[in-house]
């Protein structure tokens, strides 16, 4: 599959379907508007019986209309001007890929003038359509033994734009289809089954992934783990036959003199809840509990790709949960690198634990600013569903940052509290920490809460709990896979690193 950006007229090209979008009108009585003039007179008909009305996502398709040098034509909704944005685009282009998709072809044209309503606003969405279609054209099944879906792949997409030739469109566009790439990527990890991605497996994938775009990737084994003093991480580990992994992927791209940028991952590679184990319903989602870690691994990825004038390193301790004979019991004690001890009293508290570590090394890099991201509680998945990503930060200026990033991506975050009386219910009896509250509720804040007590004083920081988001949210976003790994927070990360630059 191939994602071009043409300058040429849309007239000349040849090719067995077109894409052109609609807008909505805002009053009752009016019409909605096609992008592109010569159709809106063409389909007038189907426009004045309002079997086009410009409905964000609406798709209508005309089979062998014969208009031009193309045989079908598809029309698809991008809503009111008014509302329209960057992800409107994003989610019509997808859109607009399942029609073309279901059309059987190998070959289409995007219309990208006229979408947006001025050539200042041409660059943005030009990322936002490549997002779309990279991002829509996910598919894993790899693993199955018969026939695959073969129809997406053979699709080469061109998007046609008078534009195409300005510097700043080509390169958004170029980044809309890095950025959709790494998002991939970070997917293929998560959908992959806990015996086909194991820890080790894991590391060796951002290895391999890191070849040639300037990222150097160090892993750390069992020895090195327990050498490094990371309890945590060795802790949980200790109920499976697989080895533990810690990944640090680092990127320079700037004076060596300048602080990095932090993204730390969880990589639970599975998690059955080692002895208080979970139950058994749902629990082969739990291949998912890696995404967090995944996820940053896409992110340092893209940033590399991107060449961002930042420096960056990624960090993802990586492990199993399970409950074989040497797995931790509930009661246990262990320390963290940086000497603070907790008392294990549910073994499926494990995210946290594993992340104390890798924000303990993180600390030590005297960063400018840390994020993590991490499946980390149902208790964000009760409060936000699978709509939000929720964050907590007591930094203005990094809730700032994330806000601003988020917008700009599409992506939904909301700013959950964490305060003095969550790390209250912390505290231990028997060690200096407790892995649950004490007190009842607020699972999420009362989590991070404890990570909280592994960062540095002084050290902006935020944690992303994408327990709802991580996967399966093929019913919100019609760019992602509707069971699948979703590749959550990738785009915002990035963006998040650019306002480091």
């Amino acid at each position: 599959m191939t994602f071009n950006l043409l300058n040429k007229d849309i007239e000349s090209l040849q090719c067995p379907a077109l894409v052109v979008f609609a807008k909505a009108s805002s009053g009752k009585d009016k019409l909605a508007k096609l992008t592109h003039s010569e159709l809106h007179k063409r389909l007038s008909s189907a426009i004045d019986d309002k079997s086009i009305t410009g409905k964000h996502q609406e798709v209508v398709t005309f089979r062998e209309v014969s208009y031009k040098n193309y045989r079908h034509v598809v029309v698809v909704g991008l809503g009111e001007e008014d509302s329209m944005d960057h992800e409107t685009v994003r989610q019509s282009v997808a859109s607009a890929f399942e029609a073309v998709k279901a059309l059987n072809v190998k070959e289409a044209a995007i219309h990208f003038d006229g979408i947006a309503t001025s050539k200042k606003d041409a660059p943005e969405y030009a990322q936002a359509v490549a997002e779309g279609l990279v991002l829509t054209s996910y598919v894993f099944d790899e693993l199955k033994s018969g026939k695959k879906d073969t129809k997406a792949s053979t699709i080469n997409f061109h998007v046609v734009s008078k534009l195409a030739s300005e510097k700043s469109v080509k390169e958004k566009f170029n980044e809309g289809v890095v950025l959709g790439s790494c998002v991939n990527f970070s997917r293929r990890l998560g959908d992959m089954p806990g015996n086909l991605m194991t820890p080790t497996i894991l590391a060796n994938s951002a290895v391999t992934a890191a070849k040639g775009t300037g990222l150097k990737v160090t892993v750390w084994d069992k020895a090195r783990i327990k050498k490094e003093k990371m309890g945590g991480l060795l802790g949980v580990s200790n109920g499976s036959s697989q080895e533990p992994r810690f990944i640090i992927m680092e990127y320079k791209g700037a004076a060596a003199s300048k602080k990095p940028v932090v993204f730390v991952g969880k990589g639970l590679t599975f998690d059955c809840g080692g002895i208080s184990i979970k139950p058994s319903a749902g629990m082969e989602e739990m291949k998912y509990d890696m995404c967090g870690g995944a996820n940053v691994i896409g992110t340092l990825l893209a940033i590399a790709k991107l060449k961002l004038k930042v420096n960056a390193v990624g960090l993802v301790a990586s492990t199993e949960n399970l409950a074989g004979p040497s797995a931790t019991k509930p009661g246990d004690v262990h320390t963290a690198r940086n000497g603070k001890t907790f008392e294990v009293n549910n073994t499926d508290a494990e995210g946290r634990l594993i992340l104390a570590d890798a924000l303990c090394y993180a600390t030590e890099l005297k960063p400018q600013m840390i994020v993590d991201a991490a499946t980390l509680t149902g208790a964000m998945v009760v409060a936000l569903g699978n709509i939000h990503t929720g964050y907590f930060t007591r930094n203005p200026q990094l809730k700032s940052k994330v806000e601003k990033a988020a917008t700009e991506t599409g992506e939904l975050v909301w700013n959950m509290p964490l305060c003095d009386y969550h790390v209250k219910d912390m505290k231990g009896t028997f060690a200096d920490l407790s892995n649950i509250s004490s007190g009842k509720g607020a699972g999420s804040a009362t989590a991070a809460a404890f990570l909280e007590q592994f960062v540095g004083e002084g050290i902006p920081w935020a944690h992303f709990d994408i327990a709802g988001t991580g996967w399966a949210v093929g019913n919100r976003l019609p760019y992602c896979p509707k069971k699948g790994a979703s590749g959550a927070m990738v785009r915002t990360f990035v963006k998040i690193a650019e306002q480091y630059k």
